[in-house]
Formats: C-alpha cells, structure tokens, sequence
C-alpha cells in the first residue's frame, strides 16, 4: 500500500509540473488569438480563391473543368474511417470520385466548381470529426506531431493509472478469503475507481468520440466495440463498487480496463509510427518544394516571395540545403544536387551555368542562380507527385475485398457479443457482460483491413527510394503472378542516344539538307531517333557556321503518328513550302537499304528523299537483366517496329531467342493478346512513347520515362533512372509484398479463428483481448515494415521460392 500511495503522489507531480509548464507558455503568449473554429473557417475561405486551387488540385483530363484535389485526413484510424469519409464526400452535390486510403490517410476527390468548393466538401467531414487539409500543407506534419504527442500524452495517463490499479488488485487475487476485511476490500475498489476516472474521460476520448459520431450519424466503425466494450466494462464495474451486494458486486473489471485501454493506445501509437515510417519515402517526395523563393529585382537585389507566384522567366537564387521551386537553367554558381527521389541516380550531380535543374531536387553546396521555365503543374516534380498521390490513395483489389468483409464482419461481431451475453446471463450476468466485452474487443477487424494496404505501401515507399514509382498498387498484385516479360528495343533493350553513320540520298539533294530537314521535324518529337537527328544537325550546322539558319526553319501541322513517325509542312526562304515525312520505311514509302544499324527515312511529295542509317548502343545492364529475369522462371520477348535484322541483333546480343521486328502498335497489341488468350500473364516493358497501346493492354506495364511526359504514360510504373536493373528489384519486392499480403491475412484469419471461440467460452478475459487485438494489428504492420528494408532481407531470390511465392 505504501508504494501505491507513492505511486500515486508521482502521477499528481507529474501533472502538477505538466499544467505548470502550459501557464507559463500561455504567460509568454498574452495577446489574443483567434479561437479554432474561425481560424479553421478563415483557412476553409481562402481555399475558395481560385488562385489556390493549383497548389493542391490539377485539372482532370476526364471530366472538363473539374478538378482533382489531393488531401489528408486527420483523425482517421482504420480503414471503416476510409469508407465513412467516402460515403460522406460523394453525399456532396459537385463531387463526382472519391478515393481514399485507410493505410495512408490521403485522399483524392474530383470535384466541379460549378456545383461546389473546397470549403464545402471539407466542412462536410469535420462533423464527423475529421479534417480534411490539403496534401502540401505545410503545417500538416506539425499536426500530426501534436496528435502523436497527445496520443503518447493518453498513453502515459493509461499506464500510470493501470499501474496503479493493478497494485491496488493484486491483493484480491493473492490472498485467501476472509484475510482482507471487507472495509479494505470496499476502500482498494473506490481507490481503483477514482483511478479509472481519468483514463476513461482522457486516455478513452479518441475511441468513445469516433463511437459517438457513428452512433449520431447511424454508422458502424471498428471503434463502435470497442468503446462500447470500454463504456460497459466500467458500467458494471462503478455498480459492483455502489452497489458491492448487488448482481454485479461480486467482482470489479477496473484492472482490465485500464490493462486493455493501454494495450490498445500502444498498439495504435506503434502502429502510427510504424505507418508513418513505411509511408516515409512517399512523403519525402510529396512534400519537397519550398515554401518561399528568393526572386532577383529589376534593380538586381533579391525578395523573398511565396512559391505560389513564381513565374516563367523568373530568376531565383537557391542556396545550398535548399530546393528548387522549379525546373530551369543555372545562369551562374557551381554546385552538387540531389535528384535521389525523382531520377533514381543515387550519387549527387555537378550543376553549372547552362546545366537543367529540376523542381524537388535539392542543392547540395554552392549557391545558384537559376532562370525557372517551368512550373507548377508543367514541371516534372509535379508529374511524380500526381502519380504517388494516385497510387496512395488506390486501393488494389485485395484491400477492396478485405473492406467489404470488414463492413459486415462488425455487424456479426455484435450480434455474436450480445448471443454471448445472453447464453451466460442465467449463470452469473457479471461474467456474461464481460464476456460480450471481451468479444467484441478481441474481434475488431482492424488486422484484416490493414494486412493488403500497409504491405503494399510499405513497398511503394521502398520503391520511390530507389527511383520506381509506382502509379497503382494493385499492379504490384499483378506483377507478382507474371510469366512473360516483353521488351521493346529502342530506347528500351538499347539506350535512347544514337549516332548517325551513314545518309543515303536520292540524286538531287544533298546530306546536309536532308539532315538540316530531317532534325527540323526530328526537334518536336520526343522518340530517341529524333532527338539524335535533330542533335546532329545542330552539331553540323554550327561546326558550319549556320546554326542560325538552322533554328529559323519553321515546321507546321506537326503530327506525330505512334509507331510510324512524324509529318509536318516546313517552311524554306525563298521556295514554297515542302510536306515532309519522317520515320519507317513503311511510313516514308522508302526502300529498305542493307545493313546492320537502325534505318529512318525521309519523304516529301515526290517519295523518298533519304535514309539515315543510326548506330545504337545496348544498355551495358540489359544482359544480366535477362537472365536475372529468366532464373525467376519468366520468357522474355521483344517487339519492335524496327527492321528485323536490327532487332534480332541486339536480342541476340541480350540473350533472348524470341524478337520480332517490323511490328506496329496494333500488331504489338495482336501478339501481347494472343499471349494473354493462351493463359500467360504479361508484362510490357517500353519507352512510354510507342507503346502506349500494348502499355494499357498489358497485366503490367513499365516505362523508362527519362523524355516522357510522365502523366501521360500508360504505364503501371515508371522507372525514373531509366535503369533496366530496377526492373528485376520491382519483381522480386513485388513478389515478397504477395507473400507477406498472404501471410497478413492468414494471420488475421487464424487470431479470429482461435480467439473468438476463447472469448466466447469465457476463457479470455477483457485485459487480453485488447491485447490481442493490439497485437493483431501490430503484427500485421511489422510484417509490411519489412518490405521497406533491403529485398534481400525479406525475401531470399531462390528459384524455387519464387515459384512458390
């Protein structure tokens, strides 16, 4: 009893010095301030300005004029949270999809302006108690280190207190009867009561309110039992402590609840934790561009100013440490920077004057001096962001199935809590209430909810640190049952840079027209060959002296036509306009000239005017790529539209007997079908530029997106380094993230298997079934977090355990 009192004397100091140091910052803080809800109207009316919209939303290609808005949700705890807020958003007139993620907390909601704003929307959660604040805020990681400090703040009340109660019960079970008197017995309840207190109106307040809402709003969440399970424990507890020869006096629960109020609270703060950990990577890129930029004067001086008005043409001064706000041009300075998590190239890289730099990347040592010519949603860093943002909000198949058996799984839970109730009444009603309590605690579905999204976001977030982004996460699913892997070759098997060996001309024309006409059209596409040819004429014609004349060609009407090749109208001085065609020999209508090196032709009006004969280099990984994915138990094929002879060099070259040149997208799509209709699951590997058909068709789909528009990839995922090695990683990490989705759900399977039937029968009390179910999802989160360490350690790349996988 003595080191009970003393106990007690501690958790009276250590709110004493708690409430101490709260009046001494409120001291230092005397003016006024604005109370909560007008500062969280003044935030939900400024996001109303139009002018906003972009610094959390992009326009939707589907849907013409809407927007789509990316968000976090505070407040949320389990995947019940997800579908609650679903049901809520998509209630609201203007809002057409809605899309969130129990595992992450983020949200993607398209909504039209004409029908209705971000204020409205977000104010139609926040009764629900959520709030939704935009994905780039910058006071959001604050808010969830105060929510994380007030969770461990409830954390440390419900240990102390159960400490505590525990010393005060622990003589009820250690002595015999009659040797404690019952004036002793009476005054160990009041005292474990009075200790109860604050953890039922502190350390229980985030469970009972979530209750509360869902039972004013007519909803079910995981929360609903468990506060329920709490509210009842210490219902019958309070009467056999009033009422010690009443039904329920026989014996009080107040060890048990606060002993599972606790287990509960630390299964949620690790939980926390560890989600935020796994989800790390993700963030780091989401969250990278400043706040402010310096922006030089017209008199040459530099002002600060907020992002949100940066424009093209602008010239900022980055410092080291900081990062950059946008793409651009270095005017001056030398420095290293940083593109880890947007290229995928792990060592820092020199930047001078004229080098690119990108928005999101970092700069690592001196100051530079940049001129921005793309920002906002023009700049690739805000490209990557939509793609994370989509695929951490996506929900794959298995977690969709997992949500709706969670729906009802609660309903039944219920029910069989009040059969059990109801079977142990007639023998003892205290031990009938508590076991309904133990349950409905033990029974929460929260483990079968998180066992798909947290393996997979953990594996998301692995990937993004070693440059693969992946769009969604149901691909991950689908990669990890492929059998076949097609590649195309250029800028795929070989790299995206060619040199020009030989240009064969008709009579009439010579090699530095033909080249000067060819990198005219070749300068508005994006295909590999074009940019080698638009390179060469460039190198010539100022080796010649006649650059300038160069760069005034004028092309018009420019089409470029996927697997053919480009056309347009150019525009000579002093001759009348010539209609040019770039691209196969099909296209062009040109002869098939023999040799061993990539072949573009040139037409205009009259036929074929040249061929240009491009030499391509096979990317130095691409061999130990096919046979890493060849011991994996994978047929590996090309396809390409190049002539036959060159694509069956380079697969020769690789290792893989099966090549097929000359194809068109639409006989791409022919075979890539056949494969699919005889059973096979298949993964397309391409440049994202040709291939956008065979992209979509395929199980799964990868581009090398380095010079690619990468919102208007097809792909599943995007290899940032456009490093072929990456690929066989992503196969591996998706095969180890199946397996450990397998291993959560059974799990989760077998603890309701094996302890349901123990908490009906009476043999696990309250205390271990909030244990249990603490466990349940703690054990499910550490088995994902493995998949955010090194492949190998998770998963050993045998043959046969990948077979078995």
């Amino acid at each position: 009893m003595r080191m009970a009192h003393l106990m007690h004397i501690k958790l009276c100091a250590c709110f004493l010095t708690y409430r101490q140091k709260m009046t001494q910052v409120n001291d230092l803080n005397p003016l006024p301030v604005s109370s909560p809800s007008e500062m969280t109207e003044q935030r939900l009316q400024l996001l109303d300005d139009p002018s906003e919209w972009s610094a959390f939303s992009l326009p939707e290609k589907t849907e013409s004029g809407c927007w789509r808005s990316s968000v976090v949700f505070e407040g949320m705890h389990c995947a019940a949270c997800a579908i609650t807020l679903e049901d809520v958003l998509r209630a609201v007139p203007g809002v057409l999809s809605v899309q969130i993620s129990g595992a992450s907390h983020r949200g993607q909601i398209v909504w039209s302006p004409a029908q209705t704003r971000p204020s409205q929307w977000m104010r139609s959660v926040e009764r629900y108690g959520y709030k939704a604040v935009p994905a780039n805020d910058a006071l959001a990681h604050q808010r969830r280190r105060e929510e994380a400090r007030r969770m461990l703040w409830r954390l440390a009340v419900a240990a102390m207190c159960m400490m505590q109660v525990m010393m005060y019960a622990t003589p009820t079970y250690l002595s015999e009867p009659g040797e404690i008197s019952e004036e002793s017995m009476y005054l160990l309840r009041w005292a474990s009561w009075v200790l109860s207190l604050p953890v039922l109106f502190f350390s229980c307040t985030p469970f009972l309110l979530s209750a509360w809402r869902d039972l004013r709003e007519r909803r079910i969440s995981m929360d609903f039992p468990v506060a329920l399970g709490m509210l009842v424990t210490f219902a019958v507890s309070t009467l056999g402590t009033f009422e010690p020869h009443g039904p329920f006096g026989k014996e009080v629960f107040f060890d048990s609840f606060t002993m599972f109020v606790f287990f509960l609270l630390m299964g949620r703060f690790l939980e926390q934790r560890m989600r935020d950990r796994t989800a790390g990577a993700l963030e780091a890129v989401l969250n990278r561009l400043p706040d402010s930029v310096r922006k030089r004067q017209s008199d040459g001086s530099w002002a600060l100013m907020s992002i949100r008005r940066l424009q093209v043409g602008d010239v900022i001064e980055v410092l080291p440490g900081e990062a950059f706000a946008g793409d651009g041009q270095v005017l001056s300075g030398q420095s290293q920077v940083d593109e880890a998590l947007l290229t995928g190239e792990s060592k820092p890289l020199a930047r001078g004057v004229g080098d690119r730099v990108i928005a999101g990347s970092h700069n690592l040592s001196g100051t530079l001096a940049v001129q921005i010519d793309l920002v906002g949603a023009s700049t690739r860093y805000a490209q990557i962001v939509a793609l994370m943002e989509s695929a951490a909000t996506s929900k794959p198949a298995m977690a969709l199935q997992a949500d709706r058996l969670a729906k009802f799984f609660l309903i039944a839970v219920l029910w069989a809590s009040l059969a059990s109730a109801f079977y142990w009444w007639p023998t003892d009603p205290a031990h009938a209430v508590m076991v309904a309590v133990a349950v409905l605690i033990v029974t929460c579905p929260c483990a079968l909810s998180l066992a798909t999204p947290a393996a997979m976001l953990a594996t998301a977030g692995a990937l993004a640190r070693n440059g693969v982004l992946v769009r969604r996460l149901s691909a991950l699913q689908n990669l990890a049952n492929i059998d076949t892997v097609i590649f195309d070759k250029t800028g795929t098997l070989t790299r995206d840079a060619f040199q020009v060996r030989h240009i064969h001309t008709r009579a009439g024309v010579s090699e530095s027209q033909v080249l000067a006409w060819a990198g005219s059209l070749g300068r508005h596409s994006l295909h590999p060959v074009s940019r080698a040819l638009w390179s060469e004429a460039r190198r010539q014609a100022e080796a010649a002296g006649v650059l300038s004349a160069l760069e005034d060609l004028s092309a018009q009407n420019v089409t470029e036509l996927a697997g053919q090749g480009v056309k347009a109208r150019l525009y000579l001085d002093g001759t009348k306009p010539m209609d040019l065609r770039l691209g196969s020999a099909r296209f062009c209508a040109a002869p098939v000239m023999a040799g061993q090196h990539l072949q573009v032709s040139l037409a205009d009006a009259s036929g074929w005017m040249a061929t240009f004969e491009l030499a391509e280099e096979v990317r130095p990984e691409t061999a130990n790529v096919v046979q890493q994915l060849s011991s994996l138990g994978l047929a590996i094929q090309v396809l390409s539209g190049d002539g036959q002879t060159a694509v069956t060099q380079v697969a020769q070259a690789v290792g893989i007997a099966q090549a097929r040149g000359g194809c068109s997208p639409q006989q791409k799509l022919e075979a890539l079908h056949a494969l699919q209709a005889q059973g096979h699951k298949v993964a397309m590997v391409g440049d994202g530029l040709n291939d956008g058909p065979v992209l979509a068709g395929a199980d799964v789909s990868f581009a090398l997106g380095q010079a690619v528009p990468l919102a208007q990839s097809q792909s599943d995922f995007v290899l940032m380094g456009g490093h072929l090695d990456a690929l066989v990683t992503t196969v591996m990490r998706s095969r180890a993230t199946l397996r450990v989705v397998k291993q959560n759900l059974v799990w989760a399977a077998l603890y309701n298997a094996a302890c349901v039937p123990l908490a009906v029968m009476g043999w696990l009390p309250a205390w271990a079934a909030g244990l249990g179910m603490a466990l349940s999802s703690l054990v499910v989160v550490l088995n994902a977090l493995r998949l955010s360490q090194g492949v190998a350690e998770v998963f050993v790349p045998s043959k046969s355990a990948f077979a078995t996988a």
